[in-house]
């Protein structure tokens, strides 16, 4: 059987890719991640990161291991401390928030079922401004947010909510008559785009620099909100792609929402830093899911 301190050193390293980071992380010299690493890879047989003096990568073995170790650490881990709050109580505050007026039913949802089963924890709910969603979460002004996906760089999931994409125009622009549009007519049109602090994988993923056959996509001007970005749309200035939720809480009479017939969904659900994952915050993920269960696809 490994100890825990080789799990865990083996675990980080295969993250970080770098013995100074890592041996940072666990508060140990970069001396002892390397013996480890080598007692680890005479136990197994075979080397488990190719090094060298500037770069560390993955080799198959290492990788596999690393993907089949990680839920099973993760779920001891989760069993022990669910064992720890059941006998003590979840205390102290947790600061939530969520991003547009379409995640704020999963947030209150999480919240009540949150507060029933731990009252004697104190929970702040906040409404995130859209630049500042990951600044909050790294400076611990925020513990969860409820998002949409994907939100790079942090712990995301379950997936709470599934919705359609719509390709937001001005009323008056010609594909505001059509029954549904393709991707591909975002190379006709200017799409507005996102502020510049919005991670680039949600920025490719909602406003793509390339439709699906590869023909580059015009971009529109930038938003500094997603009001914004809906006024930029209904003045004329270019197409926005969003979720179906958005005609609900962003009904406008100068804006019209084509279906995106083909598409895929967009998913929003909780979203924290993977470091921050307290008792708290799991409990919280958890009440999240219980409270937001998904329909039968």
């Amino acid at each position: 059987m490994l100890e825990r301190y080789e799990i865990e050193t083996f675990l980080t390293l295969a993250e970080e890719l770098h013995f100074g980071r890592t041996a940072e992380r666990l508060r140990v010299s970069t001396g002892r991640v390397s013996h480890v690493v080598r007692k680890l890879e005479r136990r197994i047989g075979a080397p488990l990161f190719e090094r060298t003096s500037r770069v560390v990568r993955l080799t198959p073995i290492d990788a596999r291991l690393a993907e089949e170790m990680r839920p099973l650490v993760a779920g001891i881990e989760a069993a022990v401390q669910r064992a720890v709050d059941a006998g003590r109580g979840l205390t102290g505050e947790l600061r939530v928030a969520y991003v547009g007026e379409s995640t704020a039913p999963l947030l209150l949802r999480a919240v009540s079922l949150f507060t029933e089963r731990h009252p004697d924890c104190e929970v702040h709910v906040h409404e995130a401004p859209l630049a500042g969603t990951r600044s909050s979460l790294r400076d611990g002004t925020i513990d969860v947010l409820i998002a949409s996906y994907p939100f790079d760089g942090m712990a995301n999931g379950p997936v709470l909510m599934r919705e359609r994409r719509v390709l937001a125009v001005a009323a008056g622009h010609p594909l505001a008559a059509e029954e549904s549009v393709s991707l591909e007519v975002l190379g006709d049109h200017p799409v507005v785009q996102y502020p510049a602090m919005t991670s680039t994988a949600f920025k490719q993923d909602r406003t793509p620099d390339r439709t699906p056959s590869g023909r580059p996509v015009p971009l529109g001007p930038v938003g500094g909100s997603f009001s914004e970005m809906l006024a930029l749309v209904a003045l004329g200035r270019g197409v926005l792609p969003v979720g179906e939720q958005t005609r609900r809480f962003y009904a406008r009479p100068d804006v019209a929402y084509v279906p995106i017939h083909d598409a895929p969904p967009i998913c929003r659900g909780p979203v924290w830093p993977a470091g921050n994952t307290t008792s708290r915050v799991r409990e919280f993920v958890r009440a999240a899911a219980d409270a937001n269960p998904l329909p039968p696809d």
